[in-house]
This record gives C-alpha cells, sequence and structure tokens, in this order.
C-alpha cells in the first residue's frame, strides 16, 4: 500500500458500486398490505398486476433514492418482472391471517386475487416511501394484467436482463425518459 497525497490506496472511494438486495420482509408486507388496502378492490388488481406494481415501487425507488425499499429479487419471464420472494412471504401472510387468497375469473381468465385482513402497519413506512407508492399506483393500476405487462416490457431492466434471470436494481440509471423517476441534472450525466 502506498500513500497519494493524504489519502492511502486503502482508503480511496471507489467508483464501483455493489448492489446485493436483501428483501425486507417486513417491510414487503406493509407494502403490500398497503397496496391491497388502495388498489385491492379494483377488479384488475390479480397477482400478475401486483407482480407488476411492486417491481415498478421497488425500482422506482431505487432509481429515486439509490436504496432498497423493499429489496425483493425479481427475475425476467416472458410476462415481466416477477418477485422471487413473493409466493413464500404471501404464504406466510395467509398462514398469519393478514390476507386471504382468492381465486377468481376476470373476464375469461383466471385471476388470483389477495383481500387484506388488516391495515397495514404506516409506522413502518416512511412519509417519501407512500408518496413514491402513491406515485405509482396513480400511475399504474388501472392496468390490466396484459397493459401492465406490455408496459413493463419496454422498462430498461426488464430489457437487457436475460430470460429467466436476476434483474439488475443497477440498470435504472439507463431508463428512458418515459420510464425514469428521477430528474437528472447536467453534472449526473
Amino acid at each position: 500500500m502506498f500513500a497519494v497525497g493524504n489519502v492511502t490506496e486503502k482508503h480511496k472511494k471507489s467508483d464501483i458500486r455493489i448492489n446485493i438486495p436483501q428483501v425486507n420482509v417486513d417491510k414487503f408486507k406493509e407494502v403490500f398490505l398497503y397496496i391491497l388496502n388502495k388498489v385491492g378492490a379494483k377488479p384488475n388488481i390479480g397477482e400478475t398486476v401486483l407482480y407488476k406494481l411492486l417491481y415498478f415501487i421497488d425500482f422506482d425507488f431505487y432509481e429515486k433514492y439509490e436504496e432498497h425499499l423493499i429489496g425483493a429479487k425479481y427475475i425476467k419471464n416472458h410476462y415481466g418482472p416477477t418477485p422471487i420472494e413473493f409466493s413464500k412471504i404471501v404464504s406466510l401472510m395467509e398462514k398469519n391471517g393478514e390476507i386471504v387468497k382468492v381465486n377468481s375469473d376476470y373476464f375469461s381468465y383466471p385471476q388470483t386475487k389477495y383481500l387484506p385482513l388488516r391495515e397495514p402497519d404506516l409506522s413502518k413506512l416512511k412519509p417519501h416511501e407512500v408518496e413514491l407508492i402513491d406515485n405509482v399506483l396513480n400511475r399504474l393500476s388501472d392496468m390490466n394484467a396484459t397493459q401492465i405487462s406490455d408496459y413493463s416490457h419496454k422498462d430498461v431492466p426488464w430489457m437487457v436482463a436475460e430470460e429467466g434471470e436476476p434483474i439488475e436494481y443497477e440498470s435504472v440509471f439507463y431508463r428512458t425518459p418515459d420510464y425514469s423517476v428521477r430528474r437528472y441534472s447536467e453534472q449526473d450525466i
């Protein structure tokens, strides 16, 4: 190790970002309950739409604040981003009496809906987190499964991922203006 000015090589700041999302189960549960309480009763809100809403909430939050909200891992599949921890966490929530799973039809398509059995604990969500969640819900919660899946297929993080592979959070910084939620200054570019 050698010194450069007053900074040793060991202590130089690196430009390399390491992003290892770790799902925050408690936050996932409260965000999921918040979504269900706000828009879950809409006829179009089934499991596929919920996957995409969670994806946009997580990835928009990461782009805007450079930190994870839920930190779920999403994979690329034919229908769009899918949170891999979803079924495990939702099963736990069902077991704990927080939600109930309902199978129904939306037009001629089978649909899995979730009904909240409790209110979200808003003390576990910060005001700027709720604001971002509300923005995503206002923007996307009227889309049906086909519409939101098609929409997600035009988002850079999904486009650059390989089929069946994880979608990298860092790719949000390469989004097109139509998908970007962050306002970049000239010095950011």
